[in-house]
């Protein structure tokens, strides 16, 4: 089979990378250790061993390569072309339905969040640290290469869409934690360097790498999506020394006291509409602020300018940011929060892109009022420029605009990538946000947009602006069972002009397993999530585990939220989004969550069809009018199936049991009242058959366990 292959398909990086694998094996590597998880595709080889605690030891070049060879080859199709995007190698054909939109295929999907960094980090020489070269000469922290073993395990969960954040070349220029953030990017057409596996050599490029991982995904039919940051850059970034009149500039004794003004007037937190512009420029310290910038060195002395470009070509290993700093006394402006009086401190590793080569209409407007005939402010960075769907300018910068609409095209024509998230779409002109997604869609019909919209009223104007889906605040509602935010999440979904994510947590908020219902109440939501209706279920990386520490603090964070873990875990107080961070893939429940969605993963396919179809959903109501329990049922009205319903219900407390009755009075309608039988699918506990029974007017008498989902066949 492996010589076929190779004369078959000799230009798959997949191919190559096995084969590199295999030439490179050696048997001098034998303490080289990964978790038990990482091994869901049964990889026995002779020098294997297994520790008490979950881990095993494996020879790195042996175990890599037979995840490819054992189980994701043969899996492939020799007439198919991996390289390509899922659904443009298939030679689909675009839908006429005139609601249907290219990339509306994430309605049927479960999508898995990950950061390549982190989510197969790994002290494998169990030096105590989390090594960019351990004692065998391979990588600690992430690579794609180490990805490929995930992915059994993530098609065990049932998901087929793998989302990663960002992979691209990133600045460590005033970085944040250990590492820094991967939101810094300092060139969006260079993947990470870090991300590169030494197991392959140096002439396999991470490029390669990740090309090899696409096809992986695809050959195990699941899609790949990328996150793209088009309305920020590194403060330090590689398109400074062509374009610095791209970026912001203050003056160099201002960089301490710079931070966003603050408003008096207005209340915290306030979203800066239009019609709070004239008390915007009316602001003293708005006017303090917009004072402290300066234009780009290139406009102030072109020749300096090129003089300083030659010196940093003859100096590679000197910083050119901080060139200009000596030079002409200026520095990038670091970016802040686009919210009237956000007590958050300004992001000192990123600054905004400038998209217009004019001030906001708006703004000039008001700048009129207040300056002198001939005076000139430069450019500079306030709510209102952030926020250019609200306050655009006259003069697009054309060339910026090009460049940042050629990303998604680049990766889909290089690599085959499915779909993007588009990170502060929100704050992007509606003609720039077209440009992107048109682009994209030109290159793949089926490519699949999802907006960084929190908000589900505007679920219609994310629609019209050509995204599938929102993210939604299910990770805001979801948590707060107590309060019922989690039933009014559930009730509201199916309303939507289009999906929501089923999520009880993201990259960038508390854990599930930490929040008051800890591991109980991550279980239950993890499980209800995939049958949630008009909403796509969403796990993040770590949630499978029951990881307490989030990776980021930025939304809806606790006070203590950084502390989650004991004083003495290695990783405490760390945030994978900036530091050196392993999960916890050891824990005693490891396997809970996998296991359960194994099951809950062929429920859903079997009944796919229905669970994505609106029209096939019915809520269920409880007698109880504060009832702890949530339920919503599916009917699937055909020949075969002769009204089938299937019904899913949860008590929502995680901390004791509750009776309760489902009125089936909507059901029976639907059924023509015939008699049903009950047939329990799923629980995570043993069902015992007294604890559902039909009452005197034939609705279902319930009794759940703490945080307890049961799937019912009627």
């Amino acid at each position: 089979m492996m010589e076929y292959l190779e004369n078959r398909q000799s230009t798959n990086k997949l191919i190559k990378l096995m084969n590199r694998l295999k030439n490179r094996r050696t048997s001098t590597i034998f303490n080289y250790t990964v978790p038990d998880l990482w091994n869901v595709w049964n990889y026995n080889g002779e020098e294997m061993l297994r520790s008490d605690c979950g881990e095993l030891t494996v020879n790195p070049h042996n175990f890599y390569f037979e995840v490819i060879n054992s189980y994701i080859l043969p899996k492939m199709n020799k007439n198919c072309d991996y390289a390509k995007p899922l659904y443009k190698m298939k030679n689909l054909v675009v839908s006429s339905q005139n609601d249907y939109m290219g990339g509306d295929w994430i309605k049927k999907s479960v999508v898995y969040s990950m950061m390549i960094r982190t989510s197969t980090a790994w002290d494998h020489d169990g030096s105590g640290d989390l090594e960019n070269e351990n004692r065998f000469g391979l990588k600690d922290t992430g690579t794609f290469v180490k990805t490929l073993v995930l992915l059994p395990l993530l098609k065990k969960l049932g998901v087929d869409v793998v989302y990663m954040l960002p992979i691209f070349k990133f600045s460590a220029k005033n970085k944040k934690g250990e590492l820094g953030s991967p939101y810094s990017v300092s060139n969006f057409y260079e993947l990470d360097p870090n991300l590169k596996d030494p197991i392959t050599g140096c002439d396999f490029t991470v490029e390669d790498e990740f090309q090899a991982f696409v096809e992986a995904c695809h050959i195990l039919d699941m899609k790949v999506m990328i996150d793209i940051i088009p309305r920020t850059n590194a403060i330090e970034n590689d398109l400074i020394i062509d374009h610095p009149e791209w970026f912001y500039w203050i003056k160099n004794e201002e960089y301490t006291n710079y931070t966003s003004p603050v408003i008096q007037t207005l209340g915290d937190s306030v979203s800066p509409i239009p019609e709070l512009i004239s008390k915007i420029y009316q602001s003293k310290s708005v006017w303090n602020h917009i004072q402290k910038f300066s234009y780009d060195p290139k406009t102030i002395d072109s020749e300096k300018y090129e003089r300083l470009i030659t010196e940093y070509k003859e100096n590679p290993g000197t910083c050119f940011s901080d060139l200009i700093k000596r030079e002409y006394q200026i520095q990038i402006a670091p970016a802040f929060s686009d919210h009237i009086n956000d007590p958050q401190p300004p992001w000192s590793d990123i600054t905004f892109f400038r998209m217009y080569e004019d001030h906001p209409i708006l703004a000039q407007q008001e700048l009129y009022k207040y300056l002198k005939n001939n005076e000139q402010v430069p450019p500079y960075i306030l709510f209102d420029t952030i926020k250019c769907n609200f306050y655009p300018g006259n003069k697009p910068n054309k060339a910026l605009w090009e460049m940042l609409s050629g990303i998604i095209p680049y990766y889909q024509e290089h690599f085959g990538i499915d779909g993007a998230r588009i990170d502060m779409g929100h704050a992007l002109s509606s003609d720039l946000l077209n440009l992107i997604i048109s682009k994209a869609r030109e290159v793949d019909p089926y490519f699949c947009f999802i907006a960084e919209e929190l908000n589900p009223n505007s679920a219609s104007k994310a629609r019209e602006l050509g995204y599938n889906m929102i993210i939604g605040s299910g990770f805001w509602h979801e948590p707060r069972y107590k309060e019922r935010h989690l039933h009014r999440f559930m009730d509201q979904t199916h309303k939507l002009a289009c999906p929501v994510f089923a999520c009880g947590e993201t990259h960038d908020t508390p854990r599930l397993a930490a929040r008051t219902g800890g591991q109980i109440l991550a279980n239950m939501l993890t499980i209800l999530n995939m049958f949630v209706p008009n909403a796509v279920p969403f796990i993040n990386s770590g949630q499978e585990l029951f990881e307490t520490q989030p990776m980021n603090t930025g939304l809806d964070a606790r006070p203590n939220e950084q502390y989650q873990l004991d004083k003495n875990d290695r990783y405490y107080g760390k945030l994978a989004l900036f530091d050196k961070y392993a999960f916890h893939y050891l824990g005693k429940k490891r396997w809970d969550i996998p296991e359960q969605l194994a099951c809950i993963s062929k429920i859903r396919q079997q009944y796919l069809s229905i669970i994505t179809d609106i029209s096939k959903f019915v809520p269920i109501y409880f007698e109880q009018e504060a009832a702890e329990a949530i339920g919503f049922a599916y009917i699937e009205n055909d020949k075969l199936s002769k009204d089938n319903v299937l019904m899913i219900l949860a008590n929502t407390n995680p901390t004791s049991t509750t009776e309760c009755t489902a009125i089936l009075e909507t059901l029976r309608e639907i059924l023509y009242n015939r008699a049903t039988n009950v047939n329990i699918l799923f629980s995570q506990y043993k069902v015992k058959e007294a604890s559902i029974s039909f009452d005197d007017n034939q609705n279902l008498n319930l009794k759940l366990k703490p945080g307890e989902v049961i799937i019912l066949k009627l």
